[in-house]
């Protein structure tokens, strides 16, 4: 295994914890009955956005990309980001906000598996 090849499954395995993180601190928050925005969700979307760009960079140069599969999970991630962030000081939020938070996530997540 090469440096490029082992830089990349770090970037992955850094991906798949950021979904951890963001989906493990929805069903925290879900479950205790607070719908609120805690700092798990936070880095976790960071994290998924970040490293997933990274990923779709064309390493190594013969990688062979679906650019419509990227492009549809770096919108989920955008929005994902964007639900997280702006209403990360609210004590609660709305039930429709907080599970779409939670649903998208899991969509991204199945875009990425089952998409070839």
């Amino acid at each position: 295994m090469d440096a490029l090849e082992l830089l990349r499954l770090l970037f992955r395995y850094a991906h798949l914890i950021g979904f951890a993180l963001l989906f493990g601190g929805f069903a925290v928050q879900y479950l205790s009955g607070t719908l609120r925005i805690n700092s798990a969700m936070l880095w976790g979307a960071l994290v998924q956005l970040v490293t997933g760009v990274i990923l779709s960079a064309p390493f190594p140069a013969d990688a062979d990309l679906i650019y419509p599969k990227i492009g549809v999970k770096l919108l989920f991630a955008v929005l994902i980001a964007i639900m997280v962030y702006v209403p990360r000081r609210r004590d609660t939020m709305s039930r429709g906000h907080f599970l779409a938070i939670g649903a998208l996530t899991l969509l991204n997540a199945a875009v990425a598996v089952f998409w070839r």
